[in-house]
Formats: C-alpha cells, sequence, structure tokens
C-alpha cells in the first residue's frame, strides 16, 4: 500500500556516483542464505520500489554498516508484483529474506503461515524501540498481541488532481464536496479542455471502494474476513464509474493500459485520479504538470472515512540473526539522519525523530499539509484478512477487464466474488 512509495530527489542526484557504486552490491542480494564471514553476521533486506528508492534506500543501509560494522546487509529490490511473486518462491523454499518491506495488507496472509517474526521479544530485549512513534503507529503492526512490523512510513488516501484544468474548467475541489460533484467536475473539465479526460477510471482500485464503503457504514472485508458488501454494491459502484467512462468523461481502459507503468494522471491523460498521497512525489517526476492534493469526495458531505496506512519492516520466522534483524528495523525507523535521506519516499515518516529530522520541501511539503488538513478526520483502519491480497488483484484485474471491453459487468461481478471468496476462505 500504500501503498503504494517512490521519489527522485535532488540529493540522489548529487551523490548518484557514490549511489551508482553502492547499487552493485545489490546484484548479489538476490539469493543465499543468511551467513557470516570474518567475523560479520550477514542479513538480507528485500524490498519493493523503483530505482530512485533503492538509490536511497542503500545509502541509508550505508550509514547502518558503519555504525554496526559486526553487521553485513545484502540488498536486493523490485517492482511490487515482481517482489511478492519473488518472495513467495523464496519463502516456500524457506529462504525469505531476513528483513524485508511489508504492509498492512500482508501481515495476517504472512502471519498465519508462520512466516513472519514475532517482534516483541527483540522489543522486550531491548534490541528495538518502539517509542517515539506518531499516531499510535507503533501498534499498526500488532496481529492478535503479535508484532509482525514496525512501520517505516505513513500515508493516507488523497484526490489529486491538475489545478490549472480545475480552474480553467471553473470547479473547485473544497471539504464536504460529494461523489456527485466529482464526476460532475469530471464531466465540466473533458468539455474545457478535450485534450484531457476529466479523471482516471479508478473504480478497480480496492482501497477507495473500502472509503466509499466506510462512508455507506459498510467496509471492503468485515471483521470475520468475509466481504462486507453485496454484488449489487459492487455493480452500483463499478456501473456508475463505466457510466461516466462511456460517456467519454474518464480515461478509457486502453489509453490507462498504454500509459502504463505511469498513471494515467502522470502520462497528462487526466486532470484528476485517487491514490495514496506520497505517490505525488513519484508523479512528480513522470510529468512536467504541477499537481495539487485535494480530499475524498462523501457520501453526506462530511465523512472521508480515511485512515493511516503504512509501509512496514517486517523479520523473517526463520531468520537466524532475529537481534540484528530487530537493530537494522530499529535503526531504520528512529535514526535522524534515514529520515533526511528518505523523507517522504515511503509516506511521512512513522517516527518522531525522523518526522522532526527531515524539513518537506517542494511536494513533500503539499503531502505533509495535506495530512495536517486531514488529521482531525482518520479513524482506524479496516482490517485485512489473510487473503485480502489475492481480493485485491482480483478486483483490480477484472474491472480492468470491464473496462476493455472484455466481459460483461454480471459476468465481472461473478467472477470478482467467486474469486474472493475462494481467497478468504468464505
Amino acid at each position: 500500500m500504500g501503498a503504494g512509495r517512490w521519489t527522485a530527489r535532488a540529493r540522489g542526484v548529487r551523490a548518484a556516483a557514490v549511489v551508482v557504486a553502492a547499487l552493485g552490491l545489490l546484484a548479489t542480494g538476490c539469493g543465499g542464505g543468511s551467513g557470516s564471514g570474518g567475523g560479520k553476521v550477514t542479513i538480507r533486506y528485500s524490498w519493493w520500489g523503483a530505482k530512485d528508492r533503492a538509490e536511497l534506500i542503500q545509502k541509508t543501509v550505508g550509514l547502518f554498516e558503519k555504525e554496526h560494522p559486526n553487521i553485513k546487509v545484502k540488498t536486493d529490490f523490485s517492482e511490487y508484483t515482481d517482489f511478492w511473486s519473488k518472495f513467495n518462491t523464496q519463502a516456500a523454499g524457506g529462504n525469505a529474506p531476513d528483513v524485508f518491506q511489508n504492509s498492512y495488507a500482508f501481515l495476517r496472509k504472512y502471519g498465519d503461515k508462520n512466516l513472519l517474526l514475532d517482534l516483541n521479544g527483540q522489543a522486550d530485549a531491548g534490541n528495538l524501540s518502539l517509542k517515539g512513534f506518531r499516531d499510535g503507529l507503533e501498534k499498526a503492526g500488532d496481529i492478535d498481541g503479535k508484532l509482525l512490523g514496525v512501520p517505516v512510513g505513513a500515508n493516507t488516501f488523497a484526490f489529486f488532481y491538475n489545478p490549472d484544468a480545475y480552474r480553467k474548467a471553473g470547479v473547485t475541489v473544497k471539504d464536504g464536496w460529494t461523489w456527485d460533484d466529482f464526476f460532475a467536475a469530471a464531466k465540466k473539465v473533458r468539455k474545457s479542455d478535450n485534450t484531457l479526460y476529466g479523471a482516471s477510471d479508478n473504480a478497480n482500485v480496492m482501497y477507495l471502494y473500502d472509503l466509499y464503503l466506510r462512508q455507506n457504514g459498510k467496509a471492503f472485508f468485515t471483521k470475520d474476513d468475509k466481504l462486507g458488501f453485496t454484488k449489487d454494491d459492487l455493480t452500483e459502484w463499478w456501473g456508475r464509474w463505466q457510466q461516466h467512462a462511456k460517456a467519454d468523461e474518464l480515461v478509457p481502459g486502453k489509453k490507462s493500459e498504454q500509459a502504463k507503468p505511469k498513471a494515467s494522471i502522470s502520462a497528462d491523460l487526466s486532470a484528476s485520479e485517487f491514490t495514496w498521497d506520497n505517490f505525488l512525489v513519484r508523479f512528480a517526476a513522470e510529468t512536467k504538470t504541477t499537481l495539487d492534493l485535494g480530499p475524498i469526495p462523501t457520501t453526506d458531505g462530511k465523512r472521508t472515512a480515511q485512515y493511516l496506512s503504512s509501509l512496514m519492516l517486517s523479520g523473517s520466522a526463520r531468520t537466524q540473526h532475529p537481534k540484528e534483524v530487530a537493530q537494522f528495523i530499529d535503526f531504520m525507523t528512529h535514526d535522524p539522519e534515514v529520515g533526511k535521506i528518505m523523507g517522504y519516499n515511503r509516506g511521512i515518516p512513522a517516527t518522531t525523530a525522523q518526522y522532526d529530522a527531515y524539513q518537506p520541501q517542494g511536494v513533500d511539503a503539499k503531502i505533509a499539509a495535506y495530512e495536517k488538513s486531514v488529521g482531525a478526520k482518520l479513524e482506524p483502519i479496516t482490517p485485512h484478512p489473510a487473503g485480502a491480497d489475492v481480493a485485491e488483484a482480483a478486483f483490480l484485474r477484472i474491472y480492468t477487464q470491464v473496462a476493455l471491453g472484455q466481459t460483461s459487468m454480471g459476468k465481472a461481478v461473478d467472477q470478482f466474488f467467486s474469486e474472493a471468496e475462494s481467497a478468504l476462505g468464505s
């Protein structure tokens, strides 16, 4: 998750010569178990993200190794989908990384499979501090009393928009606007500038639909690990977006697919899009168009139903070096210099030490201002059961087939429920 994650900073460019040399380590970090040599302990660290994130993280690893000369860190990164495919293969072979990037959506899935290290013991032993986290985030990785992840950054959902396009269309984005207002705005933007679609088609984003459901007293998942909505509910949601897509107000599915790996908004196809707020860093690196963050539309003009999510670091339950893993996680979450280097790449820093150390500029300052503006609206996160990732992938893939004209709405809804209920064991 936010998830989704990405940034290319000037400081990274200035340090390119050092970083490129350091990235040579990545090629050797893809395989092999933890070991030791010359008195050193070796741990493996993996994450998902683009090269810009890798450059920043590699610098933080260098800081850690300098402070902990007895620990060597082998590193490896992939794009999001490739990361989890590789991780599942490694875990099945008993060779998961000692420490890896994780998110709330995967904690229960891999926790139930006993693949994640319970970090409570290491916290009790003094190898990992759980103090100094912002907004109660130290509990974000607590699943049934086990500490399965520690957050490195937090984010929330946002409405991204092109302020020039909206201004030209005479549309004002403001607190309390409704979904009717949003779709009306998309129509106006499209009419005022036929080079831009009013919005990206985000009907396939599970987290956005979750917010809409929460606004209506439901949720994507229930506390007893089932889907929290009906086929009629989903037909109404997907159908509304399809109505506006067919009216030529939203980016067509084919154009969205052709724009990848860019998002429709950063490919300058649309004037608005919904995703995690820290994606503004990535989008700013992908387009010269100025983008702003605005409030999530509401059902009742009041409740956005937003919550904080976070990227985390988790340890492998099979690591031979739990102490060193905990020391590494502690450093990466608390060290002020790490905060200065990473900035808002993985969301706003989770600890006050890193939050205070980094002074946001440019797009990061926009993200900070946005999160401050919605702070009073945040609610507890929706539970994510084991199988949530499979349900999310099916939600994305099946609606995309609808948008591409490859399946009917009725068949799509039935297929989603069949796949999701099977994944959830219901």
